[in-house]
């Protein structure tokens, strides 16, 4: 029996802590007698995520739970305080840079905003088309060509070419910026909220795309959104973060049919659905707590019902509970005992 491929992108303990120091004005404070302190953002905390070859993952969670910078630590946007970046099984930062540029160009990302994340000033065709360029992907000559390629590739007229974004719609921009990180020819993206500000019927749309691209392209996704709806179209398999740690992980139909952590529980519980039942919603009680001072022990104590006196003192672990299914939960220790 063979082994199977190492994971076409990995990352291992991967932390990202964004540090506030002093300011003078501080720092003669606390010569007076003042307690001001460095301000520390647990934005993510020791998170294991494997992508394999051809597979789209999508990572839930609530605004402010880690999950974009987790996706700009994936693409190289941001180096971890700690923890590695593997691309089929090397550590990026341990190549030579020849291979780390090579490799960078393989993952890409797809920004949320589709009105921020185009440069104003510059024409659809350099945009998309100045990148390959650079990288002596096409010489010069062919841009004009290969974006109009690209644009029809993500249904989009290719007399466009010479418009700039104020010119089009938001799903248009959304299609460019797809095209911009398709010019590369990557084999990696990673869509950060890519439909979320869009209308509903232009997120299908997206949607469909994006999974007729991965089929003609080969693609390999991590899909980041708060949309369960989405995600679950999408992916094939789904984690679920909270607070700077992932709770849970597990194939599409596992999740939305066994979800385990009380967390995932109560997002899916909070998911609208067609059903001519009745049905009370009731929201997830309390707030998020602040990244800046998490809370010990379960990041997901304080507003979980199922809590016990050791969640407010211990890290549940990330365990398998089923076949390719885990859960960072004490609930599921006492069921093993």
């Amino acid at each position: 029996m063979s082994a199977l491929p190492p994971p076409l992108l990995e990352l291992r303990g991967a932390s990202k802590r964004f540090v506030k120091t002093l300011d003078t004005a501080a720092k003669i404070a606390n010569l007076l007698g003042a307690n001001a302190r460095e301000e520390v953002v647990h934005a993510v905390d020791r998170v294991d995520l494997s992508v394999q070859a051809g597979e789209v993952v999508g990572l839930v969670g609530e605004s402010g739970c880690g999950k974009s910078t987790l996706g700009r630590l994936a693409v190289g946007l941001l180096r971890p305080s700690a923890g590695a970046r593997l691309w089929r099984g090397e550590e990026i930062a341990q190549l030579p840079i020849e291979k780390q540029r090579s490799v960078q160009l393989k993952i890409q990302m797809i920004f949320q905003d589709p009105y921020a994340s185009l440069n104003p000033r510059m024409r659809v065709a350099d945009i998309v088309g100045e990148a390959p360029v650079v990288h002596g992907l096409i010489a010069p000559g062919e841009q004009q060509e290969y974006v109009a390629q690209l644009l029809s590739r993500v249904g989009l007229d290719a007399s466009l070419v010479r418009r700039f974004p104020h010119q089009f719609s938001g799903g248009q921009r959304a299609r460019i910026g797809i095209a911009r990180a398709l010019a590369v020819k990557p084999e990696f993206l990673v869509c950060d909220e890519a439909v979320a500000a869009l209308d509903v019927s232009i997120q299908a749309q997206v949607l469909n795309l994006f999974t007729k691209l991965r089929e003609e392209f080969n693609l390999t996704y991590l899909f980041i959104s708060h949309d369960l709806g989405a995600v679950q179209h999408i992916s094939d398999r789904v984690v679920i973060m909270y607070l700077g740690r992932v709770v849970e992980a597990a194939p599409t139909e596992e999740i939305y049919a066994r979800s385990n952590h009380p967390y995932t529980r109560a997002l899916l519980a909070e998911v609208p659905r067609l059903d001519l039942r009745r049905k009370s919603f009731v929201s997830i009680k309390g707030e998020i707590p602040s990244p800046l001072d998490p809370p010990p022990g379960c990041h997901f104590h304080p507003r979980c019902p199922q809590a016990m006196p050791r969640c407010k003192i211990e890290q549940p672990p990330l365990r398998q509970i089923a076949p390719l299914h885990f859960s960072a939960c004490h609930l599921n220790d006492d069921a093993a005992a």
